[in-house]
C-alpha cells in the first residue's frame, strides 16, 4: 500500500507556489509515496471572503483525513517560528496518531532566533528564567521550534532534518525536505513493525 503524504508548508504563499509544490510532490512519488499538496484542488466559489477562507479550511482538513502522514516545512515564516497553519496542520497530523516528519531550512533554534528577536538583550528574570526587556520568557530547550512542535514530533518518533540554506533559497531549498522523504522511505512496513 503506498502511504499518502500530506504535504504542509508556507510554499503555498510563494510566487512559484506551483512550482515548488510540484516539485515537492514528483520528489515525493519518486521515494514511492503518494502526495497530498494545500493548492492541488479547485475550491469553488463562496459568496464572502470569510466563506471561502472556511472552505479552504475544510478542504485542507478533508486532505489531512485522507493522509497517512505529514512532511511539514517548519522553515521560520514571517517572524522567527514556523508558518501558523503549517503549526496546526503538523498538530492535527499529531492529535490523530500519524507518521510525522518535518524540516527546516535555518539551523538556528528557536531560542536562537527568539535572542535575535530581542536584539540579544535577554535577562535573567527573578524565577532564574531567561526573559527579554519586555518581561516576557524565553524558551530555552535546545529545540528547533516551539517545544510542542518539536516535541510532538519526537515524540512520537518522526524525524527532523535541519538544513543551513542561503537565505535566498529559505523556501525553495528542497535539501532537506528530501531527507525526510528518504528516512520515512526506509522506515519498515506496518507489518514488519508490527
Amino acid at each position: 500500500m503506498t502511504l499518502k503524504l500530506y504535504l504542509a508548508g508556507p510554499e503555498v504563499f510563494l510566487p512559484n507556489a506551483r512550482d515548488m509544490l510540484d516539485a515537492k510532490a514528483a520528489m515525493a512519488r519518486a521515494y514511492g509515496f503518494e502526495p497530498i499538496c494545500p493548492g492541488d484542488v479547485t475550491i469553488e466559489p463562496a459568496p464572502t471572503r470569510h466563506a471561502f477562507g472556511l472552505k479552504i479550511s475544510g478542504v485542507d482538513e478533508d486532505m489531512m483525513n485522507r493522509a497517512d502522514g505529514v512532511i511539514a516545512n517548519l522553515t521560520p515564516f514571517r517572524g522567527i517560528a514556523a508558518d501558523v497553519g503549517t503549526a496546526f496542520e503538523l498538530g492535527y497530523m499529531c492529535a490523530q496518531g500519524k507518521l510525522v516528519a518535518a524540516y527546516t531550512n535555518m539551523t538556528a533554534n528557536h531560542f536562537a532566533r527568539t535572542r535575535d528577536f530581542y536584539a540579544g538583550d535577554i535577562r535573567e528574570g527573578a524565577d532564574g528564567r531567561k526573559r527579554g526587556p519586555d518581561g516576557m520568557s524565553l524558551e530555552d530547550f535546545d529545540m528547533i521550534e516551539n517545544l510542542m512542535l518539536h516535541g510532538g514530533i519526537e515524540r512520537r518518533g518522526g524525524h527532523i532534518a535541519i538544513h543551513d540554506a542561503a537565505a535566498d533559497a529559505l523556501y525553495t531549498d528542497l535539501t532537506a525536505f528530501e531527507e525526510c522523504l528518504a528516512v520515512l522511505a526506509a522506515r519498515p512496513a506496518a507489518s514488519e513493525r508490527a
